[in-house]
């Protein structure tokens, strides 16, 4: 334990509080244990269960649930530092309890997003303005293909020529597997060396909790955005989706993916389908790893470094 390092990470929660308390946001707490869950392809959550309880709950991979339903009742601008929980996650960027910061504001679209979040980040580690390249950019200048057209056999292709290791098991047919493996092995490493580096226009397959809309080359792109600084993803934003129709299509749609890998399916967040349909509206939102920021502020070269008691 550094305590040099704890000092610092509780002068950088002090700073995104008044981050946000400058610009009129309201900070909530919501549930860290609910019996719904958003579910996703890549996140397993962590069940728990009282052995006087029936019905089985889960820790929050994120506070996006509850935070939309504050949001569905009136409130114009929220934020959140909380705990966050996520199973078989533990590396050097990860862990299985790791602290996120939230927050959502009304009125706002990707654009206002971007630049929220490129004022925060400026703010808490005294960066640069970002640098702004979309996704298919990164492809192009970095490996020479394109994400949105290209088949999973000409990215598969890509892997090969750059000798990628192909894990045991690997869904060779599954466009987005692939985009995943390029983007974690050969483009996010190299992301934000000199400046923060903001990722924008992802594939429309890549969409999950986020609008999509059509460029003016055809090209459907999912209006989402990634903020990266010296090749750590900090912070993950989209254009909210708002049509509670489209987002049970699409949370049935990982649960089909879900089972056909052998997991299981995940209960559909009804609470949060509900208000969607009452009255969620148009806004921008933004999760971020707080460990990770605290990590590139003090120099650590893991998230266990910048925790009180990384051990559990």
């Amino acid at each position: 334990m550094d305590l040099t390092i704890l000092e610092r990470r509780s002068e950088l929660l002090a700073a995104a509080r008044q981050f946000f308390w400058q610009r009129n946001f309201v900070e909530v707490e919501t549930p860290l244990l609910s019996s719904e869950v958003i579910p996703e392809l890549h996140i397993e959550p962590l069940a728990a269960k009282a052995h006087n309880e029936d019905q089985e709950s889960w820790l929050q991979a994120s506070p996006e649930l509850h935070m939309k339903r504050v949001l569905a009742g009136g409130a114009k601008a929220v934020f959140q530092i909380t705990r966050s929980f996520r199973g078989g996650e533990r590396g050097a960027l990860h862990h299985p309890e790791f602290t996120i910061v939230e927050w959502y504001r009304v009125g706002d679209d990707d654009q206002a997003g971007i630049q929220l979040l490129d004022q925060f980040c400026q703010s808490l580690l005294g960066t640069a303005p970002a640098t702004l390249t979309s996704y298919g950019e990164a492809f192009q200048k970095r490996v020479a293909i394109c994400p949105h057209t290209s088949t999973a056999e000409e990215l598969a292709a890509c892997a090969r020529k750059f000798q990628l290791v192909i894990p045991d098991g690997f869904p060779k047919h599954d466009r987005d597997e692939w985009l995943n493996l390029l983007l974690t092995t050969l483009i996010e490493p190299n992301l934000g060396r000199e400046l923060p580096v903001i990722l924008y226009d992802y594939p429309a397959t890549q969409a999950a909790l986020a609008k999509t809309s059509t460029r003016k080359d055809g090209i459907e792109v999912a209006r989402r955005f990634e903020l990266y600084w010296r090749g750590v993803e900090l912070a993950n934003g989209y254009d909210e989706l708002t049509d509670a129709e489209k987002l049970r299509s699409r949370l049935e749609r990982v649960n089909q993916q879900r089972s056909a890998d052998g997991r299981a399916a995940l209960p559909l967040p009804t609470s949060l389908l509900d208000a969607m349909r009452s009255s969620l509206p148009a806004c921008s939102g933004c999760a971020l790893g707080f460990d990770r920021l605290v990590m590139l502020a003090t120099g650590a070269k893991s998230i266990a470094e910048v925790m009180a008691c990384p051990e559990a």
